[in-house]
């Protein structure tokens, strides 16, 4: 068994996803936290490529994980919000998706965790052979003896005092994913198997050691920490008040940082325990191992819970490091524009030698990767927000290299410099001086609008969009938009 993993053609890799829930850009050891420890994350991006600037296509779990099934916009796969909103519906039927594609050219799959793209279907009709959903722990608790798991305290964390770490979710997860790796082997089939944990989504529900890792006069406050959210939508603010959180200091939101660091921790210790089970298989050389999260998590930047409303950094800048030892050269660090999910569907199809259909609108990232130097096409990205469990709220943004242009159609629009102000504090929409780059971010957002026939741009929208407010500058909706019958902005 161990030798089929040696000699199987690398045209035909394993892959082994690691897809987590909610997890930051700048929470990674190798990406500068100044305190956390995750020695193994920081391998990954040491052994094969680190992609600096991967972003989501939306900051909700359900649509962020359509996008990665079907390698579609939220607003071409359909799954715009979690079924906690208003106007919930589900993915549109019938989607080209990797899964079934890879299923279909012989591999063997196998899914661990957290789902959350469907209410009624699962991973098993999408292609995959097996599943064990993370509802699963907790009939595994009950066979051990172990109580139930204990609450969240809200939405804030506490301490797990009733489990063990190697009795963790995590840590029960990585042992299901073991044996299904082992399972394909025994299949003498090539895998694609992803572990998608739940941590470390809020709230943090930490075992020792790891619940008191970080002491929280230790964690220094986020460089946002202390924005009074001047010049900014006012449903900001608002998010404050649902959360109950408005006016909290740096040492009531320490302790919650410091489990969600603490959680990191002990996921990547298991994410360890992972990669030597590929080298104690012999699989290793052979492997795509791919890790990434759906979105990031505010965790007290700008004084915020959760994700809401908001398209800073923290929600929408996401780790995506990828190794696959002898094919992707180690030590690459990419500052190429990637949107982690959309683009993966492409890369994984790519590995397995599967070609793309033409609904996937992402770039493969192993040709680039492989080749050593790690680009893509791209200029810029872009990202959406479509409301959730407070009321519907809509949010598109485009980033590019020093950026971020997000339209807010019922609030404020936001610009921001990230050259000179890399924690998003200071809106410029309304600077009479930035207008040359407002109105350039405004006709880009515009045309990929247009290029995903996104329903909010229509209209009545296009001149919000593509003219603003103030802005002196004549600009034809036809230039703007390739030809729609409407001129604007006279």
């Amino acid at each position: 068994m161990i030798a089929w993993g040696m000699h199987v053609s690398q045209s035909r890799p394993n892959i082994l996803l690691i897809h987590s829930d909610q997890h930051r850009y700048d929470c990674i050891g190798a990406h500068g936290h100044p305190l956390l420890q995750t020695p193994n994350l920081d391998r990954l991006a040491a052994e094969g490529i680190d992609f600096s600037q991967a972003f989501c296509p939306s900051p909700i779990c359900s649509p962020a994980r359509a996008s990665l099934l079907t390698g579609q916009w939220p607003v071409q796969h359909g799954l715009l919000f979690t079924e906690i909103a208003e106007a919930h519906r589900p993915m549109k039927p019938n989607r080209p998706t990797f899964s079934a594609l890879l299923h279909k050219a012989g591999y063997y799959l196998g899914y661990v965790g957290k789902w959350h793209v469907d209410e009624e279907a699962t991973p098993l009709d999408f292609g995959f052979d097996d599943y064990v959903p993370k509802e699963a722990y907790t009939e595994w608790r009950a066979r051990q003896g172990l109580p139930p798991r204990v609450g969240c305290n809200g939405w804030f964390g506490e301490t797990d005092t009733t489990t063990r770490p190697e009795q963790s979710r995590i840590a029960w997860a990585v042992r299901e994913t073991r044996r299904l790796i082992r399972r394909a082997v025994d299949r003498d089939q090539p895998f694609f198997i992803r572990w998608d944990p739940s941590e470390p989504h809020l709230p943090n529900i930490v075992p020792e050691p790891y619940a008191s890792l970080y002491p929280p006069e230790r964690i220094p406050p986020w460089p946002s920490f202390g924005d009074p959210l001047r010049g900014k939508p006012t449903i900001q603010r608002t998010q404050l008040r649902n959360w109950g959180i408005e006016g909290w200091t740096w040492a009531q939101w320490a302790p919650i940082v410091g489990r969600y660091l603490g959680e990191i921790t002990l996921l990547d210790a298991q994410l360890g325990v992972l990669l030597a089970e590929l080298d104690a298989l012999g699989l290793a050389q052979n492997t795509l191992v791919v890790y990434t999260t759906d979105h990031g998590d505010m965790c007290g930047a700008h004084g915020m819970m959760d994700k809401h409303y908001v398209m800073y950094d923290d929600v929408v800048h996401v780790p995506l490091m990828m190794r696959w030892p002898g094919v992707i050269p180690a030590g690459q660090r990419s500052a190429a524009f990637v949107s982690s999910a959309i683009d993966l569907a492409s890369t994984f199809c790519e590995a397995a030698g599967v070609p793309a259909p033409n609904t996937f609108t992402g770039e493969s990232l192993l040709s680039a990767a492989t080749q050593g130097r790690g680009n893509t096409t791209r200029q810029d990205i872009f990202a959406s927000y479509h409301g959730n469990q407070f009321g519907l709220f809509s949010q598109r943004m485009v980033r590019d290299a020093r950026w971020k242009f997000i339209w807010n159609p019922t609030a404020e629009d936001e610009l921001y410099d990230l050259a000179t102000d890399p924690a998003e504090l200071h809106n410029r929409a309304g600077d009479a001086q930035y207008e040359p780059e407002l109105n350039r971010l405004r006709k880009r957002l515009a045309d990929w609008l247009l290029s995903t026939r996104d329903p909010l741009l229509n209209e009545w929208t296009q001149h919000q969009l593509v003219c603003g407010q103030g802005i002196g500058a004549r600009i034809l909706m036809k230039e703007a938009t390739h030809g729609m019958p409407h001129s604007y902005c006279q």
